[in-house]
């Protein structure tokens, strides 16, 4: 795949079913029966077509304060747009500017009378519709009267996404009890069930804020507090917990159909063979820390969204995920391309970690095999995600860079 941007008109297809889908869920149909039962109105942003958000309609405030705090957008022609629809809203020229409109029953068993009962006061909700992936859940702001963000909630509602929430709740909670100076992460509101789904209800981190200009050396020693804060280790990589963990996951990923599998599980063995004496250092990282997962202000650096935080992982993995994230998505870089540069640039990114050149291009292609790895787990391919299919972008330049290390050229 050339880039992400390749899937436009599939995602939108993908995002108006995911509309219907998680309206039902959250709100299901009021039961049969004479009476009328009460709804509540949401704007569809920007159209039913191309739904990102659902903001609640009765008020201005109330949807001017959803839609610009649900959260900051990764580049400048969305970010614009979302201001558009805030202007839109503000001005009462809405109905023009964004038409589309969702009439939802509050009758029965709804998530708005679950969060409102949860939390002990009326709450509005922002849900918004994230892109086609294997781990897309409902994700909702949570306002209250006085349009204040009170919260954020996720709910899992599959068995990757039950995990997912519980392993986040598990991560927030070891990590409140650590003093990180360089970085503020959410803390727990409330954690639990309704109905068969997982609720993790988040503190709001004021993630909309303008933040300030990227510090390179902020950011590293924001990572490398992350990623020492639970202990550290050196070890042989074949002696590794690591390797213990990753074989077990590929043993999963063998057992798939398809050449994607068998060539990532090619390329890993002969990776991990190759470099079973290489010394690394392992420690934790958040797992998908990228420019839309954080927030750099003056005073603080804002992290959310753990659910894939694990320990015993390479030193710099998140410094390696944040720049290959940033070039994809940000920079709209073509994948291929986007791989090839993080190669080329293994050592300078992870100099600050203090890796040497051979063990930093042995962590970047453990990355990439990790990755990998999540992605045929996750079965990304199969839920439509851009970046899914990795025989078309990640698979090819790994392998071909795994055989160059034993002196083959492909």
């Amino acid at each position: 795949m050339t880039s992400g941007r390749v899937a436009t008109t599939d995602d939108r297809s993908r995002r108006a079913d995911y509309l219907e889908e998680v309206t039902a869920l959250l709100f299901p149909p009021a039961p049969c029966g004479g009476r009328e039962h009460a709804e509540a109105e949401y704007i569809v942003v920007p159209s039913l077509r191309r739904p990102r958000v659902l903001v609640p309609a009765e008020s201005r405030r109330l949807a001017a304060a959803a839609l610009r705090r649900y959260t900051r957008p990764a580049t400048l022609s969305a970010r614009l747009k979302r201001d558009a629809a805030v202007l839109a809203v503000v001005t009462g020229t809405d109905k023009l500017a964004l038409p589309h409109r969702m009439a939802l029953p509050l009758s029965g068993e709804n998530i708005a009378g679950h969060l409102s009962q949860v939390l002990d006061t009326e709450v509005h909700l922002g849900i918004h519709i994230g892109p086609a992936r294997a781990n897309r859940k409902p994700v909702l702001q949570i306002l209250d009267d006085d349009a204040e963000t009170i919260g954020f909630a996720k709910l899992g509602t599959t068995g990757l996404t039950r995990e997912l929430v519980a392993a986040e709740t598990t991560a927030l909670r070891t990590l409140a009890g650590i003093n990180l100076s360089n970085l503020r992460i959410p803390k727990i509101v409330h954690s639990g069930t309704w109905g068969p789904h997982a609720v993790l209800i988040q503190e709001a981190l004021p993630g909309w804020r303008r933040p300030v200009r990227t510090d390179p050396d902020r950011l590293t020693d924001a990572m490398t507090e992350l990623a020492t804060c639970l202990g550290v280790e050196d070890s042989l990589l074949s002696r590794s917990d690591y390797v213990a963990c990753l074989d077990r996951r590929l043993a999963v990923v063998a057992e798939r159909p398809g050449t994607d599998a068998a060539t990532l599980v090619d390329a890993a063995r002969q990776l991990l063979e190759r470099n079973r004496d290489q010394l690394l250092r392992f420690g934790s990282w958040h797992g998908d820390w990228s420019p839309w997962n954080m927030s750099m202000l003056a005073e603080d650096i804002l992290l959310w969204d753990f659910e894939r935080f694990t320990s015993g992982v390479p030193m710099g993995f998140d410094a390696v995920h944040y720049a290959l994230q940033r070039d994809i998505v940000t920079r709209a870089a073509d994948p291929t391309t986007a791989v090839l540069s993080l190669l080329a640039r293994s050592h300078r990114l992870l100099k600050p970690f203090g890796v040497e050149p051979q063990a930093a291009r042995v962590t970047v292609l453990l990355y990439l095999v990790d990755l990998a790895t999540r992605y045929l787990t996750d079965r990304q391919a199969e839920a439509g995600a851009p970046l899914g299919a990795l025989g078309r972008w990640l698979l090819p330049t790994l392998l071909r860079h795994v055989a160059a290390e034993g002196g083959i050229v492909l």
